[in-house]
């Protein structure tokens, strides 16, 4: 594990990586007042929005990670902020559209990996497709198109084939 942050938040003493509990993660530690860093994972939302036809969204990114690669909207969940509404504004901010979550698909997290996914299902209520800052395009595909060799994320391609019915 990396020591990504140096100096402690309570006390500015340096920070060393311990083992504070047998069997749990080295974790940083306070050389001056012993107090533990715990780095929580950071949550984030995703939805795969069909429209009526049975298209689903996706868009290109214009950031890194995954730049010029495919992802269903969605991001970040702010702190404080309920994981619906962050579902519903990113597929705003994203794609442009108005969406209902209709359920959530999954769960997703990965070894040595920050993020936790929280992917849901959404029917597009209404809006019109188009990007912003963060993306090059926004597309519809028919499932049998979807672009499986061009996805950003491990996240993207395990719930898009979970919602899918598909395996490997």
């Amino acid at each position: 594990m990396d020591l990504t942050y140096r100096f402690c938040p309570q006390c500015a003493g340096v920070l060393e990586l311990r083992e504070v509990k047998a069997g749990e993660p080295m974790r940083p530690v306070c050389t001056r007042c012993g107090q533990v860093i715990y780095l929580d994972p950071k949550v984030a939302v995703g939805t795969i929005i069909a429209d009526d036809t049975g298209r689903l969204v996706l868009v290109r990114r214009a950031i890194e990670p995954g730049y010029g690669l495919w992802v269903f909207p969605g991001g970040f969940v702010d702190r404080g902020e309920l994981v619906t509404t962050a579902a519903i504004r990113e597929a705003r901010e994203e794609a442009g559209l108005d969406i209902r979550l209709d359920q959530l698909l999954n769960v997703y997290s990965y070894p040595g990996r920050a993020p936790v996914i929280i992917v849901y299902v959404a029917t597009m209520l209404g809006g019109e497709l188009a990007c912003d800052d963060e993306g090059l395009e926004a597309k519809w595909f028919p499932p049998d198109t979807i672009p499986w060799d061009e996805l950003a994320f491990q996240s993207t391609t395990d719930a898009l084939k979970e919602f899918l019915g598909r395996s490997g």
